[in-house]
């Protein structure tokens, strides 16, 4: 017997933006629109929470143009799903699929774009990364309600169709070379949904805002009153904890992306061995190395959302060596022994809350 661990509110929310500012805050918890005021400044916030991409899109938005800012960029979020995902019949990643080792087919350049950051992060992470990984996915199927742990001969048969070297781009088409490959953007649409997001945002006047794609958080500016934001990070053993406690630290963030990669949200537990769904592209199996879960913070959600999983895959100390050869991110490794390793720009801006006391940070 599966048994499917599901979180019962928000089935796919990692990250827990805390807003932690004094003053009158109004929780919004349906999809409905609040309206309220922060802090006794005259801004105003916008709250909604849709789903969308597989998942729950949480925006707060301060100002004038807020209702505007947030029906826009929700706008744009259903349309790269349309375009982006790989179950929508009328979208580019199905097509291109379709069309696996017959024809190169024509693609909006945002898909161009998205599949050319996959490529890369997939060279620099060997591999670990990799976008051709659909036919595993499906395979498995968890998140979906059709979860299910497929014989050791299927998962032989998938692993030959998972090869990003398979996948020809240029500037206007792209190419699987086999039948039977996919590529799946799962693992990235939602950091390039996020930064174009706060690009709407900021062409609707908007400086102080953000968004959540279901772990993927997104922050405009500071808060109205000047202070950061405050991004919780989720305790990847939750069940095991006293209270089922789901935050264990926070970190303050302004002008940031807040990305996170773990195995403590959408798995399936089958005579006592838990499946994430992280798939390891190299095994066909849930990725085993000494990560709970990673969080990356960076100027660029886009940038994020591919390395987060490479890193998780590769593990702690080649994850690290990945961070350091791209660049510009920094980050919070949890590991399989609770251990928690800050990054130097964020020593500073990072707590672990008390009552966390299987975490230990190590200096």
């Amino acid at each position: 017997m599966v048994k499917v661990k599901k979180n019962t509110k928000y089935k796919y929310t990692f990250i827990l933006v805390l807003i932690l500012a004094s003053g009158l805050l109004t929780a919004c918890n349906t999809k409905n629109n609040v309206v309220v005021k922060a802090n006794e400044i005259e801004d105003v916030a916008v709250e909604a929470n849709e789903t969308a991409m597989g998942t729950v899109i949480s925006q707060k938005v301060y100002g004038a143009n807020g209702q505007v800012a947030i029906d826009k960029a929700f706008e744009r979020i259903k349309y790269l799903e349309t375009l982006l995902t790989f179950n929508a019949s009328e979208g580019d990643i199905y097509n291109l699929n379709q069309n696996a080792g017959k024809n190169k087919v024509e693609l909006n350049p945002i898909t161009i774009k998205v599949m050319r950051k996959a490529q890369q992060v997939a060279e620099l992470s060997q591999g670990a990364f990799d976008i051709t990984i659909g036919p595993l996915v499906k395979s498995w199927g968890i998140g979906t309600g059709n979860e299910r742990i497929p014989s050791e001969e299927e998962l032989h048969n998938l692993l030959p169709l998972t090869d990003y070297k398979d996948l020809e781009i240029d500037d206007h088409t792209a190419f699987l070379k086999n039948p039977g490959q996919m590529v799946d953007l799962g693992g990235i649409a939602k950091g390039y949904a996020g930064d174009e997001a706060i690009e709407i945002y900021k062409n609707n006047g908007i400086k102080s805002a953000f968004i959540n794609l279901g772990g993927n958080v997104v922050t405009l500016g500071s808060k109205p009153d000047g202070s950061p934001w405050t991004v919780g990070i989720r305790n990847p053993r939750k069940e095991e904890a006293a209270g089922g406690d789901q935050i264990i630290g926070t970190v303050k963030v302004r002008d940031k992306a807040v990305v996170t990669a773990g195995d403590g949200e959408r798995f399936v537990v089958k005579d006592g061995t838990r499946y994430h769904h992280i798939l390891d592209p190299h095994t066909g199996y849930p990725a085993q190395s000494d990560l709970m879960s990673v969080t990356l913070v960076t100027d660029s959600s886009f940038d994020a959302d591919a390395l987060d999983t490479a890193v998780f895959i590769l593990g702690f100390e080649k994850g690290k060596a990945l961070l350091q050869e791209y660049g510009g991110i920094e980050a919070i490794f949890i590991t399989t022994d609770k251990k928690i390793y800050v990054t130097d720009g964020l020593k500073s801006s990072f707590n672990l809350l008390e009552g966390s006391n299987d975490y230990q940070v190590i200096e």
